[in-house]
C-alpha cells in the first residue's frame, strides 16, 4: 500500500449504506441546518460539521458511521476525524447529490418530500 493509499479517507457508494445501517451503523449529516430542512435521510442524524465534537453523543460505540454533506467534500474531513476518534466512519462518496440520484429518500424538516440545496 502507497502512501497515498494510506491516506485516502474510506468511501462508500449510496448503493452500500443501507449494509452499514444494518450493522447498526449511523448516518451523520454534517451539512447546515438550511440544508437539513430543505432535505435529509429520513434516518440520518444532524451534526453540522461546526459542532462535530458533539457527535459522540449521538453515535452508537462500535457501529459504523456514515457521513454525509451535499457533495462529499465537507464529509471527507469529518470522516477523518472521526476515524481519529476510533469511529469506523465512512465518506459518502458524491454526498447527498449521489444520495438522492440512486433513489435514497429525502424528507424536510416537516418530514415531507425534501430536496438537495
Amino acid at each position: 500500500m502507497g502512501l497515498f493509499s494510506a491516506l485516502r479517507t474510506p468511501s462508500v457508494h449510496a448503493d452500500e449504506v443501507a449494509d452499514l445501517l444494518a450493522r447498526g451503523g449511523t448516518m451523520l449529516d454534517v451539512r447546515e441546518s438550511a440544508e437539513w430542512n430543505a432535505g435529509h435521510a429520513p434516518h440520518a442524524v444532524h451534526v453540522p460539521l461546526g459542532r462535530l465534537a458533539d457527535a459522540p453523543r449521538r453515535l452508537k460505540e462500535g457501529a459504523p458511521v456514515v457521513v454525509v454533506c451535499r457533495s462529499g467534500n465537507r464529509s471527507r474531513g469529518a470522516t477523518s476525524r472521526l476515524r481519529q476518534m476510533g469511529y469506523e466512519a465512512y465518506n459518502l462518496k458524491g454526498g447527498m447529490r449521489a444520495w438522492a440520484r440512486d433513489g435514497g429518500r429525502l424528507v424536510d424538516r416537516r418530514n415531507r418530500p425534501g430536496a438537495v440545496v
